[in-house]
C-alpha cells in the first residue's frame, strides 16, 4: 500500500505538485507501453514476468525515490 503525498512533502523535495503530476502521467505512459510490449511477447515466452503494480503508483513512487529522471522547462 502507498502512503498519501502531500504538496507540501514534494514542495520539500523540491518537486513543483503540478509538475509532479505532468511527469508521473508522462512517466505512467511510457511503463505502460513497455507493459504492452511484454504483453505481446508473452505468448512467445511465457517465462516473462510482468509486475503486477498499477502503473500509475509505480511511477509515483519512481518519481519520489529519484528514478525518474526528467529536465525542467520554463514554458511551464
Amino acid at each position: 500500500m502507498y502512503k498519501n503525498v502531500s504538496p507540501e512533502e514534494l514542495r520539500g523535495m523540491g518537486i513543483n505538485p503540478y509538475e509532479a503530476v505532468i511527469i508521473a502521467s508522462q512517466y505512467a505512459r511510457h511503463l505502460n507501453t513497455k507493459r504492452l510490449r511484454q504483453l505481446e511477447r508473452l505468448e512467445e515466452d511465457p517465462t516473462i514476468d510482468l509486475d503486477p503494480r498499477k502503473i500509475t503508483m509505480v511511477a509515483i513512487k519512481d518519481l519520489l525515490e529519484g528514478r525518474v529522471k526528467y529536465t525542467r522547462s520554463d514554458s511551464m
